[in-house]
């Protein structure tokens, strides 16, 4: 099967077509969703929705854009949130270095502090990294968290690539991969070994190439995939096969609850 290693499947703009969805979703092959959350106040409705629908697997977690009106004592409920919710990673967290963020202190403050969260917890994190690669290996590296993950929406160079690979992550390919403009993107997944990647679709944000205006679904994947494929001059089973195993490899609580 195929697995969306991001989607945001939770968000009130699925709630109408939820249901629909996934069963066009399970039609075509895509039968594996990991949904990480964004803010305190979306964790207990991504749980409920993780124990409706069995083919979903959550992380937890604060994500850096929507910071304002969060508080840092809410890293303290991290921690039993991700036990009592059986979490297989810590996510979406980072920093984010784009007009409209809160304070680059303060996203560093939450990241570091959510870090050491899955740090303890033995478990992955997915990470959000817009603009900001080279000090989010920097706070890997103070925090000295190995423990890998994914690194969302990779678009960095073969060399920042290679670091977070380093640190144990793979990258997440998405929907930017399906650009004809996106040459440095293409060099990069064309260099990148077999172990090192995984999809993603960022639903319902990061439309495809000529899918601009419309939301996105985790039915994307066949169609990333598909790109991957031909770039690495590859076939569409090989990347459905390699890309499973590599998010099983990352997640291995994912094995928890069978699929």
């Amino acid at each position: 099967m195929f697995i969306d290693s991001h989607c945001h499947f939770d968000f009130e703009l699925f709630d109408d077509q939820r249901d629909s969805l996934m069963s066009r979703c399970l039609a075509a092959g895509v039968a594996g969703f990991l949904v990480p959350a964004t803010t305190r106040n979306r964790w207990q409705k991504l749980q409920n929705l993780t124990s409706e629908y069995s083919h979903w697997r959550a992380a937890y977690g604060l994500h850096p854009y929507f910071l304002s009106g969060s508080y840092l004592s809410d890293i303290e409920l991290l921690g039993d949130q991700c036990e009592k919710a059986h979490a297989i990673g810590v996510g979406e967290i980072g920093l984010d270095n784009w007009p409209g963020a809160v304070d680059m202190e303060l996203q560093m403050a939450f990241f570091t502090r959510q870090l050491y969260v899955a740090k303890a917890l033995e478990l992955p994190v997915i990470l959000h990294a817009r603009k900001s690669y080279d000090l989010v290996l920097k706070c890997l590296r103070e925090t000295g968290f190995f423990h890998g993950g994914t690194v969302h929406a990779f678009n960095g160079s073969l060399e920042q690539a290679q670091r977070f690979l380093d640190f144990g992550f793979v990258l997440g390919i998405g929907g930017t991969i399906t650009y004809p403009r996106a040459k440095k993107a293409h060099r990069v997944l064309k260099a990148l070994g077999d172990a090192d990647f995984v999809l993603e679709t960022d639903s319902p944000d990061m439309p495809l190439h000529a899918y601009q205006g419309q939301v996105n679904t985790p039915l994307s994947i066949l169609i990333i995939a598909q790109h991957i494929a031909t770039i690495r001059e590859d076939n569409i089973e090989k990347i459905r096969a390699l890309t499973y195993a590599n998010l099983l490899r990352i997640f291995p609580k994912w094995y928890e609850d069978s699929l």
